[in-house]
């Protein structure tokens, strides 16, 4: 079967002299795994660079049933992003995003409102010009809401936990574990009332938004039990002040 698509660069490995295994967040398929042959040849239009973390690629695959890794067609760049890749904390934001995505969207498939959420976050991304550093944390809360565990804002009080488990808001700490305490449950909160049209308006510290985020990765850990420590977070950490 023929398929023409919208994707995202998820991870790319060097397989191989001139191979490579790419993971793609397909906007009709979900997640695919493709080997991309990638000629010395100049004229080639398989050329590595498009392969870069989150690119926004237009693909052609003739989609084989049970196979694990398609072949592409066809590759060319769908939205060329104009300062992603020439802004050094876009750069760390885009190579942290895409390793969180490749453990947490490993089981999607074809979730179209996905796809088009993390196309609009990267464009928006793009065109930021200042007052960005939030933007981690906006799109890994929320993108729980498409992979079915969105936590639940409502019954918020002062004072009150926050179980990892359920994903609400409770009065009484639960009898397990998996919680956070009424400062981080605070937290939560903030972080889920934060959006990409009042980013600019939540300021945070270093370590606030560290913490923030370390509560956002506890949270998919719950969640997800395979999601792992990931690599590239401590170079994310020291991007923003």
């Amino acid at each position: 079967m023929n398929v023409k698509t919208e994707a995202l660069v998820i991870r790319t490995v060097r397989y191989g002299d001139n191979r490579l295994i790419v993971d793609l967040l397909t906007s009709k398929e979900g997640r695919m795994s493709f080997m991309v042959n990638v000629p010395t040849s100049g004229k080639s239009r398989m050329k590595k660079q498009l392969f870069q973390p989150l690119t926004s690629l237009l693909v052609a695959y003739d989609h084989r049933m049970n196979v694990r890794l398609q072949h592409l067609r066809d590759v060319a760049i769908c939205y060329p992003y104009t300062t992603i890749p020439f802004d050094p904390s876009k750069i760390a934001l885009t190579l942290f995003l895409s390793e969180f995505l490749y453990y947490a969207t490993r089981s999607e498939q074809g979730e179209a409102g996905l796809f088009n959420y993390l196309s609009t976050a990267l464009r928006w991304l793009d065109v930021a010009k200042e007052k960005f550093a939030n933007f981690h944390l906006v799109t890994t809360i929320h993108l729980a809401h498409y992979l079915g565990f969105y936590p639940n804002l409502h019954g918020y009080r002062q004072g009150c936990y926050f179980d990892l488990r359920s994903g609400c808001f409770t009065t009484v700490a639960p009898l397990h574990h998996d919680f956070l305490d009424v400062d981080d449950a605070a937290r939560m909160l903030n972080i889920m009332r934060i959006n990409f049209d009042n980013m600019r308006f939540f300021r945070f510290s270093h370590d606030e938004r560290n913490r923030c985020l370390d509560i956002i990765l506890l949270y998919y850990r719950i969640h997800l039990p395979e999601f792992p420590e990931l690599r590239s977070l401590e170079v994310l950490r020291q991007v923003f002040d």
